[in-house]
């Protein structure tokens, strides 16, 4: 989608009569439906008659073309100017130019492309103008068939021409020269040089012709990318499918060649290997030329199975391919050929960090492709405002014309393979009536949060064993990277939750932090100790929760306090379910074992006899 496209003569004509920005507004309405603020208006007004000036005074041919916030395909994200034509050899040119009204920038000592700026009412952290600019032409490089074809080459560049660098500038550190080298940087006093950036690559005009390529072109990855993707998937042997999962993942590959809409959930509990599959269908289907994502509303699978792929590719690359499930809210319909959606027990309605965006995330998702695979177990629901089930799935999918096909996944892999040892949990926390089996698994009741994190820490062999905890204690923003302040305190012990900006906990050696559902859903490790808060208790033979004990800090509980006040048992009805959802997923995070600590003696007493009454022993 594309708000302006013309020559450079009409666009020329368009600035300097004062009618690029009514242009601009009408067709933001007519094609994206919303509107235009004020700052929105004063950027294009600032930036365009700058470009414009520049363009003049670069001469190139006045049938070059002209495009102005060009929406990149499977994203909401826009291109702010480009530039199209040939260069001297009459081979196909597109220059991307990412634009900026900053004046200022600060230094972001712990953070590979991000730097600070003021953004709106305050500082933010934003990616290095550059990288942006580099992620866009990247995202072309990788999906426009036309570009891949027909030997387009593309070029990006930031411009800041209202910004004054000096030597010691933020944006131009040691760490983003080789970025800055590919993408360069245009500032203020570097006029002369974008004008020569933009002469040395356009001679000769195209008449609109090589956007129209582009824009009619269709989506699907490159063959380097889906040779580098299938690569890096056999060199990871925890991605391997086994027993079951190669049954599932055969029978859906199976109905995904059928020339039909179609909605595919996959149900299973811990372990099963819901991820696994998603991992290998992602992998499948890019080598296939297939246009698909992996999705999760939580951050950590995205970011840890990302990092596992990384190699050869590029970040970019791998970022493209790993997306929030709030990315969908404005995607074209059935642009997708696949999208593999994981933990689907987490999806809500609205998206956005203020729930603004957006009708029904599984609405969008299903809109967006030709067929959706989600992979739900919906004891694992651990937010208020989870929505993702089997019946909401079933009842969008008819909604939208795509036919349902279930399948159920089993076996399970994590937990020493033990069955029972998932019975027990549920039995223990009430999700099931009763349990008459043996655990065959290693797990113990700890008598200290001292005692807990020793026996983890000597665990920790293959930098693969982690403490982690129920979200009962704030999070302290101002100290997010300070691992000698303790958020978690309890009696003279402490520890601090994981590090905000310096690591990701799951790959990280984040052995001396903890971590909460938020950090570990969707994901395992060798050996778990579990830290269980005051949430849940134990009273009168049986084990309660209380979401007041609860931290305020925690986005799973927001809104329960307005639902207490107007039912306090649905609120409670409620929160139960979320706190004991949240509990088995943490006590179901071990491969190998699961050491606990109850801060209630009476829950910590409990446990350990229930353990050994259960517990398979040699005798």
């Amino acid at each position: 989608m594309i708000l302006y496209s013309s020559n450079i003569t009409n666009f020329i004509d368009d600035v300097y009569n004062n009618k690029i920005i009514q242009i601009l507004e009408n067709s933001k309405k007519n094609e994206l439906y919303k509107g235009t603020t004020n700052s929105e208006k004063l950027s294009w007004q600032n930036s365009l008659k700058y470009m414009a000036d520049i363009v003049i005074k670069s001469n190139i041919p006045k049938d070059c073309s002209v495009v102005l916030e060009y929406n990149l395909p499977m994203t909401s994200s826009r291109i702010d100017f480009m530039l199209l034509g040939y260069d001297s050899n009459h081979t196909k040119r597109v220059l991307i130019f990412e634009l900026k009204q900053w004046s200022k920038a600060n230094r972001i000592n712990d953070s590979e492309m991000l730097i600070e700026t003021f953004v709106g009412n305050g500082l933010k952290k934003v990616v290095h103008p550059s990288y942006q600019a580099w992620s866009y032409m990247t995202l072309l490089d990788d999906f426009n068939k036309c570009i891949q074809e027909n030997g387009i080459i593309l070029d990006a560049c930031s411009v800041l021409h209202n910004y004054i660098t000096d030597k010691n500038d933020p944006l131009l550190d040691d760490k983003f020269s080789d970025l800055i080298n590919t993408v360069p940087l245009f500032t203020k006093n570097d006029e002369n040089k974008l004008i020569t950036f933009i002469k040395e690559r356009i001679y000769y005009g195209d008449n609109q012709a090589i956007i129209y390529e582009i824009d009619n072109s269709q989506l699907m990855p490159s063959k380097s990318l889906q040779n580098n993707v299938d690569k890096l998937l056999k060199g990871n042997k925890e991605f391997k499918l086994i027993d079951n999962q190669m049954i599932i993942y055969d029978q859906i590959l199976s109905t995904i060649k059928k020339e039909q809409k179609y909605v595919i959930v996959v149900e299973g509990g811990p372990g099963t290997g819901k991820s696994v599959i998603a991992i290998n269908l992602l992998a499948n289907l890019t080598k296939q030329g297939r246009l698909c994502q992996y999705v999760s509303r939580n951050t950590a699978p995205r970011v840890i199975y990302s990092a596992k792929l990384k190699g050869t590719l590029n970040k970019t690359s791998i970022d493209n391919l790993f997306k929030t499930s709030g990315a969908y809210t404005e995607i074209e319909k059935d642009i997708f050929d696949v999208l593999i959606v994981d933990e689907a027990h987490s999806l809500t309605e609205k998206s956005g960090l203020f729930n603004n965006y957006g009708v029904n995330q599984i609405k969008e998702i299903i809109n967006s492709s030709n067929c959706s695979i989600f992979f739900i177990d919906e004891n694992q629901k651990v937010h208020l405002n989870d929505i993702g089930s089997k019946k909401e799935i079933k009842k969008w999918a008819s909604d939208l014309g795509a036919n349902v096909i279930e399948f159920y996944l089993e076996s399970q892999f994590r937990c020493s393979g033990s069955d029972n040892y998932l019975k027990f949990i549920d039995y223990l926390l009430g999700l099931n009536d009763n349990y008459n089996g043996k655990i065959n698994y290693d797990i113990n009741i700890c008598e200290s949060p001292h005692e807990l994190e020793k026996i983890i820490k000597n665990k920790n062999i293959n930098s693969n064993s982690r403490i982690i905890a129920g979200y009962c204690w704030n999070w302290d923003k101002k100290e997010i990277d300070n691992t000698n302040y303790h958020d978690i305190k309890i009696d003279d012990y402490g520890i601090s939750w994981n590090l905000g900006s310096k690591q990701t906990f799951a790959i990280d050696n984040s052995i001396n932090e903890a971590g909460c559902v938020h950090s570990v859903q969707g994901l395992e490790f060798d050996y778990v100790g579990v830290i269980i808060g005051k949430d849940l208790y134990y009273e009168d033979g049986k084990i309660r929760t209380n979401f007041q004990n609860h931290a305020s800090s925690d986005p799973s509980f927001k809104g329960i306090k307005k639902i207490y006040k107007e039912d306090k048992e649905r609120a409670n009805q409620i929160s139960d379910v979320i706190i004991k959802n949240t509990y088995r997923v943490l006590l179901t995070r071990g491969i190998k074992g699961c050491y606990v600590y109850c801060v209630d003696p009476s829950l910590n007493q409990y446990l350990k006899e229930q353990i050994r009454l259960y517990k398979k022993t040699n005798n």
